[in-house]
């Protein structure tokens, strides 16, 4: 939930934020009314991907980038796919 908080304020400021966060927590993210969530199916505490799995990584902070530069509104809850 920290994250959360550090996104509002970072807003707040008028940072803009992305949350990559894994699937499990779509509920929660839900509930906190974020501005920008991407979603991902990997595991808990590696939201873009295993150790050394470049690859993943890097399209995963592309989509989060993507979804930084063409959200339209706030409180988008984006699956990565």
């Amino acid at each position: 939930m920290s994250v959360g908080h550090v996104a509002r304020a970072l807003e707040e400021a008028k940072i803009a934020t992305v949350i990559v966060a894994v699937k499990s927590f779509e509920a929660r993210m839900r509930m906190m009314s974020l501005p920008r969530v991407l979603l991902t199916p990997q595991l808990m505490g590696r939201p873009i991907g295993g150790p050394f799995d470049e690859k993943l990584q890097v399209k995963i902070i592309k989509a989060a980038i993507q979804l930084l530069e063409t959200a339209d509104r706030n409180g988008i809850v984006q699956d990565y796919h």
